[in-house]
């Protein structure tokens, strides 16, 4: 709560109301790329007016609403982006996440009509929207997230020692983000992305620009029905799991198991939210987003997710600090 000498007031009940806008802020700047501006020197009103081609007012409320809400900071007479945005939003860094965050507004109208998703009669099922996944809606989904995938890839392959093993299974690897990431640290290793048919396709893209086309294969199919590659020794399952329910991730972290070799290891990357649900604000938000694609899917805690994997039959199971805030690395081993 928000209050003042002891008082409540309505502040945080105000901003939380004002979040389209301020997403609406984000989004447009990044469609008149004033953060890539920015970080060139256009740093003024008048400066990032005349690159953006903006009345110097309208590049005035534009700037300081991005300040209001913390994505531009003072910088003497004019100003600079926050460290974030520096990294992640400035166009030609490659780093940039632009796309990502603007094919997050795709259903922006949706969410004003979330009651009526949450009221609705129509039963939800195992995977929602996601059974109807065109090849469009991959191709657009599938370029927003590879930057932030291939990000997310890379910190993956770096803490988790992958020397000793050959085989990667990754289950709705979507552009095949982590597997590209993991060859680039270990080259003798081999994998098979899995995913849906048109999501496939867009692997295909994104790994023969790497030139590993005979390092990382395909399977198209629904992996919470259909049967798995035999004989890897790790198994990811990644930025999927709000998506399933509990009986669900159950069945599909035991068919891993009984794919694994001895000894062969299980990491389910995922957004989590406390054992107590009352955070982290992203992955609660996931949780509640499957309300609009009419899946069985929620927000699942660390907790529960171990104990998913025990029913599994996997040992060792640990929690892993993955990416603060966002998501953790949860694993599991199958007995030697």
């Amino acid at each position: 709560m928000s209050e003042t000498k002891g008082k409540v007031n309505t502040v945080r009940l105000q901003d939380l109301s004002y979040g389209h806008k301020a997403a609406g802020v984000l989004k447009a700047a990044i469609e008149l790329d004033l953060f890539t501006r920015v970080s060139q020197g256009a740093g003024t009103f008048r400066r990032a007016a005349e690159a953006m081609g903006l009345t110097p007012l309208n590049a005035e409320r534009l700037m300081v609403a991005c300040a209001g809400i913390g994505l531009l900071e003072r910088d003497g007479a004019g100003y600079k982006n926050a460290p974030d945005v520096e990294r992640f939003l400035v166009q030609g860094k490659p780093t940039y996440i632009g796309p990502w965050i603007m094919f997050a507004a795709w259903d922006f109208e949706q969410w004003a009509d979330l009651k009526k998703f949450l009221t609705t009669d129509e039963p939800p099922k195992v995977l929602g929207l996601y059974a109807s996944l065109t090849d469009e809606m991959a191709r657009e989904y599938h370029q927003a997230t590879y930057s932030v995938g291939l990000g997310a890839g890379f910190l993956f392959a770096r803490d988790v020692d992958m020397s000793g093993r050959h085989l990667i299974l990754d289950l709705g690897g979507g552009s095949g983000a982590y597997c590209i990431a993991a060859l680039q640290r270990y080259p003798h290793l081999e994998a098979i992305v899995m995913d849906f048919e048109p999501v496939t396709k867009m692997t295909r893209h994104y790994v023969s620009q790497w030139g590993l086309e005979d390092k990382i294969r395909t399977r198209p199919g629904d992996f919470t029905a259909d049967p798995f590659p035999q004989g890897p020794d790790v198994i990811i399952q990644a930025s999927n799991l709000p998506q399933y329910n509990e009986e669900t991730l159950v069945r599909v972290l035991r068919k891993g198991w009984e794919a694994l070799v001895p000894g062969g290891e299980y990491h389910v990357v995922g957004e989590t939210v406390s054992e107590a649900k009352d955070g982290l604000m992203g992955p609660a938000l996931w949780g509640i987003h499957e309300a609009l694609f009419g899946s069985l899917g929620r927000a699942h805690s660390e907790p529960e997710v171990l104990s998913y994997l025990e029913k599994a039959g996997f040992v060792n199971v640990e929690v892993n600090e993955f990416i603060p805030g966002s998501l953790s690395r949860i694993t599991g081993y199958k007995p030697v």
